[in-house]
C-alpha cells in the first residue's frame, strides 16, 4: 500500500495523507543549524551539537506519536484545527506533504480556508523559516483566529528532560513587537539565545505554556486557542514557549502571506547586553531584515535549489529504470548528506542526546558524501583523527560542538581505527589531495600533542597489529562492526551497558571481521607510503597484511562460510558447530570484498551460503539460526528477541558489503537483485508493511524470526545510506575513483544493454557511456576517451575544466 508518490522532476516525495504508517520526517540545514520536520509538522531544531544546543523541545516515544513541533492554529469561529493535522487530528478536506531536499510545504484545507506551510533552513543561516499562506477558497468572508506555537527546550537536550527542580525556575523571556526571545541561562554563562519572530504585526503573545495550553490540556486543545485570543503571558522561570496570535479577515479568493523567522544567536562576551538585563538583539534583527517578504524567501528558496542542483550534477546516472534513477540521483546522496551532518545523534530514532559523532559512522559515511564537498570532508576527516588516542585507539564517538571524545562511551571498539584508513583514502581519491597527510593533529584532542595525519594512520594500522590473539587474529575489544557482539561483556545486571561493562582488555577473543577489514582497508594504507616514498613501510605493510591473509584461510574459514568470531574461551562464533548463530553476514562480505577466497573458491561458497542461509524477500539477515536466549559470553546481540536487531534481523547497513561482494565474483544480477531488495524506492508498495520512509534507507529490517518479517526501524541516520550510495555506484555501475583517475569497472545484471553516467572528477566532466552489447555481467573489452582508445582501465585526470567524451564497451 503506497502512502503517496515520487515527484521527480521537482526531486520531492509527496505525502497524500497524514495518517502515515510512521511519522515520514524530512531535514532542514546543511551547514550549521539543524531541524526535523515530519509530515504533519512535528520535530525540532538545534545548532550544531543536538544535545548541547538544543533550540525547540521534542518528546519522543509519546502518545500520540510525533508530539511537538512548528504548530499553527487555526480558530475559525470556534472549528480548531491544524494544517498539518496534528496535534488536533481534525479531519481535513485537504492534505499534502512536499518533502524536498532541505524544505518541506504541508498545505491543509477545511472549511473554505487553505493554510500552506513551507519550512526550511536558508543557506549560511542560523534559523528555520516557515513561510504561511492563508487563501479563504470559500464564497464570502472568512473571519478568524491564527496562532502560531513552539515550546523551548532549555539548551542541554538531557537537562531539560531530567533537571526540573532547576529548570522550573530558570525560564526567562523578553517580548519587543512581533518578536519573542529566549534568553534562559543568558545571564550567566551562555553567550546564545533563540528567538521566534514574525514579519506581521501581532495582535497578542504567549510565553508561557500553562497560559498558553493549561495545565491539564495537551497540544491538542490549547486553552488560548480554544477561547481564540491570546493572554499576552511572559514566562517568569518556568515553561517558556512562543506563540504569536493574529487577528485575520479575508475576503474571498483572497490570500495572507506571514513569515516567521524561528533563529539562534551568540553574542561575544563584551557584546551581550543592551542595557541592565536586555539583551543585544542587534545581530538577531539582521537576520530577521533578510526575511521581511515574499520576495526574500523566494530567493533564499532559489538559492536553495541551486545549492542542490550542484551537489547533485557531481554524479548523475541515466538508466531505464526510474527507481535507480531518483535513488542515485536524488534520494540516496541527499541521505548521505544528512547522515554526513549527523552522524547517529538525531532522528526519530535516535535522541540526539546519547550519542555524538561516531568515530567509526562517520568514516563510513564519508564514502558516500566526499564527492559533494570535498572540503567539508577533509575538515571531518581531521575532526575525527583528533579523537583518536597514541596507541592508534579512539573515541568511539564524540560531541560534534565541543569535537571531544564522548567520555561516557569510551574506546575499545577495535574496527574504529581501520576505518579512519577508509575515509582518508576515499578523501584522496576523490581530490588527489595528499597534503590532507601533511596536517598536524592533536591525539586525544591535545593540542600540545600532535602528529601528521599519516602517523595516525600508522597509529590505527598497528592498533590491529598490536592488539592479536591466540590465532594470530585480532582482538575484538568490546566489539568490532557489531556493537552488540561483546564477546568480553559477562553482565548480567540490568542497566549496565553492554558495550562499556567487563574486560576491555581481553586477550583472547578474536574478530574475524576485523581480520578482513584488514586485509580490505590495509592495501590503502600501503598506497600511501608508496606516495609518500616510504618503500620500505610499504612492504612491510604488505607483508603483515598478507600474513593475517593466511591467518584468515588458516583460522577463519568453516568449510562453506567464514567464521565471525572467537569468544573469550577461544570458541568459534558463527560456525556449523554452534547450535545457534552458525553463519554470520559481515565476515562473509568483507573478506570477499578484500578478495579472500576468490582464488580458491572460498568467496563464492560464502556468498552461496549467504543466499541459502540468510537471505529474505527483504533483505540478508545478519546472522542464523536466531539466539533464542540471553548469552552473558556473547552480550547484547542474545539480548534481542529473534528477528530483530542484531539477533538475526536484517541489519540493512551490511548488505552492501554481500552486494559489493557479489560484484567481486563477477555476479553482477545477482548483486542488483539485493540492492534492490533494500532500497526504498523498490519498496514504496510495501509501506504499510515496511513503515519507514519509503525514500530513504533505514538501518534495520525485521528479520524471517520475527513477528512482522519487513518491518522497519530507525530510518534515516544509518552507515547503510553511504554504503549503498558506494554499492550502486562504484561496485556495480562502476565508476571508481582512484589514486591515479577514474576507474571503469562496471559488474551489472546481464540483462542490461546499458546506461550512462555523467561524472565530475577533479576539475573535468566524464560523460560516460557504458555499452553491454554481448550482455556480459563483468569486464570491460574497450574504452574510448574524446575518440582514442585507452589501454587499460583508468581515466586520465585532465583538470582542464573542459567535457569529455567516454565510450566503454563491456565484453
Amino acid at each position: 500500500m503506497r502512502f503517496g508518490y515520487f515527484d521527480d522532476a521537482n526531486r520531492e516525495y509527496v505525502i497524500e495523507t497524514p495518517k502515515t504508517p510512521y511519522p515520514w520526517i524530512n531535514y532542514l540545514g546543511n551547514e550549521s543549524f539543524f531541524g526535523l520536520i515530519s509530515n504533519t509538522s512535528g520535530g525540532y531544531c538545534f545548532y550544531k551539537d543536538a544535545r548541547l544546543r538544543r533550540v525547540t523541545r521534542y518528546r519522543y516515544n509519546n502518545t500520540p506519536v510525533d508530539n511537538g513541533g512548528r504548530y499553527f492554529y487555526i480558530n475559525d469561529n470556534g472549528d480548531v484545527w491544524t494544517p498539518g493535522w496534528m496535534p488536533v487530528r481534525k479531519d481535513l478536506d485537504a492534505y499534502e506533504c512536499r518533502h524536498g531536499l532541505g524544505y518541506t510545504k504541508i498545505r491543509g484545507e477545511r472549511n473554505g480556508l487553505s493554510v500552506s506551510q513551507l519550512s526550511f533552513v536558508p543557506l549560511k543561516f542560523d534559523g528555520e523559516v516557515h513561510q504561511l499562506t492563508i487563501k479563504n477558497k470559500s464564497n464570502g468572508e472568512k473571519h478568524f483566529k491564527l496562532f502560531s506555537f513552539i515550546e523551548w527546550c532549555l539548551w542541554n537536550a538531557w537537562d531539560d528532560m531530567t533537571n526540573f527542580q532547576r529548570n522550573f525556575s530558570t525560564g526567562e523571556v523578553e517580548v519587543e513587537g512581533s518578536a519573542i526571545y529566549h534568553k534562559t541561562e543568558y545571564r550567566e554563562r551562555r553567550n546564545h539565545y533563540a528567538f521566534y519572530w514574525a514579519n506581521t504585526p501581532v495582535d497578542g503573545f504567549d510565553t508561557d505554556r500553562e497560559a498558553f495550553i493549561g495545565l491539564y490540556n495537551g497540544f491538542d486543545c490549547p486553552q488560548a486557542v480554544l477561547a481564540g485570543q491570546a493572554t499576552n503571558s511572559i514566562a517568569h522561570g518556568w515553561q517558556p514557549i512562543a506563540s504569536h496570535y493574529f487577528d485575520l479577515t479575508l475576503k474571498a479568493g483572497e490570500e495572507k502571506t506571514i513569515i516567521f523567522v524561528l533563529g539562534y544567536v551568540e553574542n561575544p562576551e563584551e557584546e551581550k547586553w543592551e542595557s541592565l538585563n536586555v539583551i543585544n538583539k542587534k545581530r538577531a534583527k539582521a537576520m530577521q531584515e533578510q526575511f521581511k517578504s515574499s520576495e526574500q524567501v523566494d530567493k533564499a528558496m532559489q538559492e536553495l535549489r541551486a545549492y542542490w542542483d550542484e551537489l547533485l550534477s557531481v554524479y548523475v546516472l541515466k538508466s531505464d529504470d526510474d527507481k535507480l534513477n531518483r535513488m542515485v540521483n536524488i534520494w540516496n546522496p541527499y541521505q548521505c548528506m544528512v547522515t554526513f551532518n549527523m552522524s547517529r545523534s538525531a532522528s526519530y530514532f535516535e535522541s540526539g542526546i546519547g550519542r555524538g559523532m561516531g568515530f567509526r559512522d562517520s568514516n563510513q559515511d564519508l564514502l558516500g558524501f566526499v564527492h559533494q564537498i570535498p572540503e567539508r570532508a577533509r575538515e571531518r576527516i581531521l575532526d575525527i583523527a583528533a579523537t583518536q588516542f597514541e596507541d592508534g585507539g579512539c573515541y568511539h564517538q564524540y560531541q560534534p560542538l565541543t569535537k571531544k571524545g564522548n567520555h561516557d562511551i569510551g574506546g575499545g571498539f577495535n574496527d574504529d581505527p581501520l576505518w579512519l584508513i577508509l575515509g582518508t583514502a576515499a578523501y584522496i581519491k576523490e581530490t588527489g589531495d595528499y597534503s590532507i597527510l601533511d596536517e598536524q593533529v592533536p591525539f586525544d584532542c591535545n593540542p600540545n600533542n600532535t602528529a601528521t595525519l599519516l602517523e595516525h594512520l600508522t597509529r590505527s594500522f598497528y592498533h590491529v597489529v598490536n592488539n592479536l590473539g591466540p590465532h594470530g587474529l585480532p582482538l575484538i575489544g568490546r566489539a568490532d562492526w557489531n556493537d552488540c557482539l561483546n564477546l568480553n561483556c559477562f553482565s548480567t545486571t540490568p542497566d549496565e551497558s553492554f558495550q562499556t561493562y567487563g574486560d576491555l582488555n581481553g586477550r583472547v577473543a578474536e574478530s574475524i571481521f576485523i581480520a578482513g577489514m584488514f586485509v580490505f582497508i590495509g592495501p590503502e594504507y600501503s598506497a600511501l607510503l608508496r606516495y609518500k616514498g616510504l618503500n620500505e613501510e610499504a612492504d612491510k605493510a604488505d607483508k603483515l597484511i598478507e600474513e593475517m591473509k593466511q591467518k584468515i584461510y588458516e583460522h577463519g574459514y568453516d568449510g562453506e562460510w567464514f567464521l565471525r568470531a572467537y569468544d573469550a574461551f577461544g570458541r568459534k562464533i558463527g560456525s556449523k558447530e554452534n547450535e545457534e548463530g552458525q553463519i554470520f553476514i559481515e565476515p562473509q562480505g568483507m573478506c570477499v570484498m578484500a578478495g579472500i577466497g576468490v582464488e580458491n573458491g572460498y568467496a563464492i561458497k560464502a556468498l552461496d551460503s549467504v543466499k541459502e542461509r540468510l537471505e529474505t524477500p527483504y533483505g540478508i539477515v545478519l546472522n542464523d539460526p536466531p539466539y533464542q536466549r540471553y548469552d552473558k559470553s556473547k552480550g547484547e546481540i542474545t539480548s534481542y528477541p529473534p528477528g530483530y536487531k542484531e539477533n538475526a534481523g536484517v541489519f540493512c547497513h551490511n548488505n552492501p558489503w554481500i552486494i559489493c561482494a557479489e560484484t567481486v565474483v563477477g555476479r553482477g544480477t545477482r548483486a542488483f537483485e539485493l540492492y534492490k531488495k533494500i532500497t526504498p524506492s523498490y519498496l514504496q508498495d510495501i509501506s504499510d508493511l515496511h513503515k519507514t520512509e519509503p525514500y530513504v534507507y533505514s538501518q534495520m529490517v525485521a528479520g524471517k524470526a520475527a513477528a512482522r518479517p519487513g518491518e522497519a526501524k530507525n530510518s534515516w541516520l544509518t552507515g547503510t545510506a553511504a554504503w549503498t550510495f558506494t554499492a550502486i555506484s562504484q561496485w556495480i555501475l562502476g565508476i571508481q575513483p582512484d589514486y591515479n583517475g577514474l576507474k571503469i569497472n562496471p559488474c551489472i545484471p546481464a540483462d542490461w544493454n546499458g546506461y550512462t553516467v555523467r561524472r565530475k572528477f577533479r576539475g573535468a566532466i566524464y560523460n560516460i557511456t557504458v555499452s553491454n552489447p554481448n550482455h556480459v555481467e563483468k569486464g570491460v573489452k574497450s574504452i574510448t576517451v574524446d575518440g582514442k582508445e585507452i589501454s587499460g582501465n583508468i581515466l586520465p585526470v585532465f583538470n582542464d575544466g573542459k567535457e569529455h567524451d567516454v565510450q566503454v564497451v563491456m565484453g
